[in-house]
């Protein structure tokens, strides 16, 4: 490998569109000139691989690859963009090399709309680095806090969707405003470091559509003993309720519909799961705003996050209409006593989509993630 060069599984989408758009069928004159719009915190993330084991405290270790990529919420805005959503995002970026970093891998290699987005003089940016071995990860965070002014505008941009995070406790005037505008709202929520775990401290969940907590999440806030019957609690505050199983899937309840779902989860081998449940929102917030029917929406957002945690990194491992495609031939390729006939059927919905996709070829220019800061690789 020539020095200063990543590993294959180390890429960034190129400077172009992906092959799909999947709301090509509901576009028309005086849509929202975006279709998900999202504000947070951008870590530059420096994740190390080919770890054998975690460090040892009085040891050195090293590790056999590194990679270089925007992190935070800047996973879920990749993975939002590689999936064809015209997406906005509002943040703060430091003045320092990080943060130019990261402001051109979005906009640049990703096409993500930076206009809400700024930069702070003298501010550094946040830097998370992660150490991927054994199918798990271990991180240390650094950063101060932003100055007092918020990164999310007083009015969003017009949006056929947001992905908010919320934090008990605290209200994100934005949600309101956003959802009074037309825009949909899919929320996740962090751990409830104050172990209330009270819904009723999650005031903006009323403003939104969907709520896609994990299967702990949803029992510690609704009590249930279950996270099928968590699910089902949780659609008295909001009309969709999508509850991750880990290992066993995904759980859904549309209460408008009275549709139920659950997707078993792709047996994949895990290398990094870094950002694959902001993988996993992005997918759902595809097939939703694309008007998929609920199981369908449920697969794709599991397919989706098991193709990003076989890869290293965060918004690096989002996976794009080209893997997508590839996978998809490979698996209808394996001999059968490999494949569950049922299984493959219940993703037989990707067929009209992946169409155009040329899974055989470089379908799009790529460029490589470079592991040093500011390096510029020969041509």
């Amino acid at each position: 490998m020539i020095a200063g060069e990543e590993p294959e599984h180390l890429t960034q989408a190129g400077r172009c569109r992906p092959q799909v758009d999947p709301l090509a069928a509901s576009r028309a004159p005086g849509d929202p000139p975006w279709d998900v719009y999202l504000t947070g915190t951008v870590f530059l993330d420096i994740v190390f691989t080919g770890l054998d084991s975690a460090p040892v405290r009085g040891t050195e270790s090293w590790a056999r690859g590194m990679g270089s990529s925007p992190g935070g919420v800047a996973n879920m805005a990749a993975a939002l963009a590689r999936l064809g959503l015209r997406t906005s995002l509002a943040a703060a970026f430091g003045d320092d090399h990080y943060g130019e970093y990261c402001w051109d891998a979005l906009e640049q290699g990703e096409g993500i709309d930076l206009t809400p987005s700024r930069t702070v003089p003298g501010w550094h940016s946040p830097v998370t680095v992660s150490m991927a071995y054994e199918g798990e990860r271990t991180m240390v965070s650094h950063g101060h806090e932003p100055p007092p002014e918020e990164p999310a505008p007083d009015r969003p941009p017009r949006a056929r969707a947001a992905v908010a995070s919320l934090t008990p406790g605290r209200r994100a005037p934005w949600i309101a405003e956003a959802a009074r505008g037309g825009t949909r709202i899919f929320a996740d929520v962090g751990w409830d470091e104050t172990g209330a775990w009270d819904l009723a401290g999650l005031a903006d969940l009323r403003h939104c559509e969907a709520f896609l907590p994990n299967a702990e999440e949803a029992k510690r806030y609704t009590g249930a003993d279950c996270p099928r019957r968590a699910a089902h609690a949780l659609t008295e505050h909001v009309p969709v309720a999508v509850v991750t199983l880990g290992a066993e899937g995904a759980y859904a309840v549309d209460r408008r519909t009275g549709e139920a779902a659950e997707v078993p989860a792709i047996a994949v081998e895990a290398l990094d799961p870094t950002g694959a449940g902001d993988v996993f929102v992005a997918g759902f917030v595809t097939g939703s705003l694309a008007g998929w029917p609920l199981a369908d929406r449920l697969a794709f957002a599991g397919l989706t996050a098991a193709l990003s945690v076989q890869e290293f990194g965060g918004s690096l491992s989002a996976p794009g209409w080209f893997e997508i495609a590839a996978w998809w031939r490979k698996v209808q390729s394996l001999p059968a006593p490999q494949q569950d006939p049922a299984a493959l059927r219940r993703y037989a919905f990707l067929d009209a989509l992946l169409r155009p996709v040329d899974a055989d070829g470089e379908v799009w220019p790529r460029r490589r993630a470079v592991p040093t800061i500011g390096f510029r690789p020969t041509r």
